[in-house]
């Protein structure tokens, strides 16, 4: 990350061109790359802005933000919620698996890969980005936030409307940076373990593609397709 070249993906570089100037960016880049020389960090350093060359800023229809990327061993790559195919779907997801099969009546997929989500123009993406292994929250408040809510605010400032999905009590401290009158708004319980009673029934999959609608902006294909 301390590359000079550095570029965050397609039109996010101009986007976020100015965070790169800004006092945390540098301490952040090299304390990631000291960590990377020290201990195992998930993901990989070529997955960490996956997020952003999935869903360009141009496509950016829905924004769903989660907290820290997964912490073992082949989870995390990039999109907040998601695993790759052939690794074992983690209880949060299975629990939005569950509630888009109650919602929308969508199946239940046998792997967890949300990258259909995210070519249609849903961020998925984690307010941390990177994660020492198997140590939760261990790049917590070492700047990585400071660039996530500038992605926030760049996508608020979108010209076209954007629906928000802010799930738990971390993510819902979010909402102060969204402006309600031009932008949708779903706030919920997470998905976890430990709040799924709270967020099952919550039919976010449902209350999204109403505002799209509302918007004239289509819909998501929630139905997660099976690995080709």
């Amino acid at each position: 990350m301390t590359d000079p070249q550095f570029r965050f993906p397609g039109q996010w570089h101009d986007v976020l061109a100015a965070e790169r100037s800004k006092p945390y960016w540098k301490p952040l880049c090299t304390f990631v790359d000291g960590e990377r020389a020290k201990h195992q960090v998930f993901p990989p350093e070529e997955d960490v802005f996956s997020a952003l060359s999935l869903t360009p800023y141009e496509s950016v229809r829905v924004l769903i933000l989660g907290q820290d990327p997964y912490h073992d061993d082949g989870q995390a790559h990039g999109l907040c919620f998601s695993v790759r195919p052939g690794v074992k779907v983690p209880p949060s997801l299975r629990n939005i698996y569950k509630e888009l099969a109650d919602d929308l009546g969508c199946s239940i997929p046998d792997h967890g890969n949300l990258e259909a989500w995210a070519k249609q123009g849903v961020l998925l993406v984690n307010a941390v980005l990177t994660v020492r292994a198997h140590e939760p929250n261990s790049h917590k408040d070492k700047g990585w936030e400071k660039l996530t809510d500038a992605i926030i605010k760049a996508v608020v400032a979108k010209p076209e409307p954007v629906v928000f999905v802010l799930w738990g009590g971390y993510a819902r401290k979010k909402a102060k940076l969204v402006d309600t009158k031009r932008h949708g708004l779903i706030e919920g319980a997470h998905p976890s373990p430990l709040s799924v009673k709270k967020f099952m029934g919550s039919r976010p999959f449902s209350q999204v593609n109403d505002k799209l609608r509302a918007f004239g902006r289509g819909e998501i294909d929630w139905q997660v397709p099976p690995v080709r």
